[in-house]
């Protein structure tokens, strides 16, 4: 199991880019804010926060979630720049989740980061935290790894497929697209999609 905390600890963050996500800004450009709702937004895994504080400079709530009290430590330190707010704490834990709802759920490197025998459990954590008509709203990592290397990581590996199955209980998808924006090395890897909530 990865200890998230360490990893802030000795500098071994490569998915800590200092800016958000290409694909958020990409997505903020392209659609309204009804995707959003009018609830507050969760981001689970959300480091040291860029993500988050690019959603709300568009006037949204937000909470950013992340295991390591390090990475909530270095997102609290930035300049707000809107209604954001950071927890310390583990998204697929059903003591962590009662009793708490979302409008819109922002996900980006939480999935890839999670072990794949995991998933289900993220899977079911996004139907319980949003709400009918709300939206689990991603960036998936979609490479594909090396025959006999699937479960090296993190990042893991995912498909489509993979992620339409395990969505399909309780989510329709009802857009999709490759970003024309990402980080360098990524062009291409990912996939950005909306998922309603049944």
């Amino acid at each position: 199991m990865t200890d998230w905390n360490e990893r802030y600890l000795s500098g071994d963050t490569p998915w800590e880019k200092g800016s958000p996500s290409p694909p958020l800004l990409e997505l903020l450009g392209r659609t309204g804010k009804e995707i959003w709702g009018s609830g507050i937004i969760l981001v689970p895994g959300c480091g040291t926060g860029h993500d988050v504080r690019a959603l709300a400079a568009t006037g949204l709530k937000v909470l950013g979630l992340d295991l390591a009290g390090l990475a909530v430590e270095k997102a609290e330190s930035y300049q707000k720049s809107g209604a954001e707010s950071y927890a310390e704490g583990d998204f697929l834990d059903p003591v962590w989740r009662a009793g708490k709802s979302f409008s819109a759920i922002w996900e980006h490197t939480c999935f890839c980061a999670i072990d794949p025998s995991r998933r289900a459990d993220y899977a079911k954590a996004c139907a319980e935290l949003i709400p009918s008509g709300g939206h689990l709203v991603a960036v998936f990592f979609l490479t594909a790894q090396e025959p006999g290397h699937e479960h090296e990581g993190p990042p893991f590996n995912s498909n489509i497929a993979e992620l339409d199955t395990r969505l399909a209980q309780w989510f329709d998808r009802i857009d999709s697209w490759v970003p024309g924006m990402s980080f360098p090395g990524r062009e291409g890897d990912e996939w950005l999609t909306v998922y309603r909530r049944r």
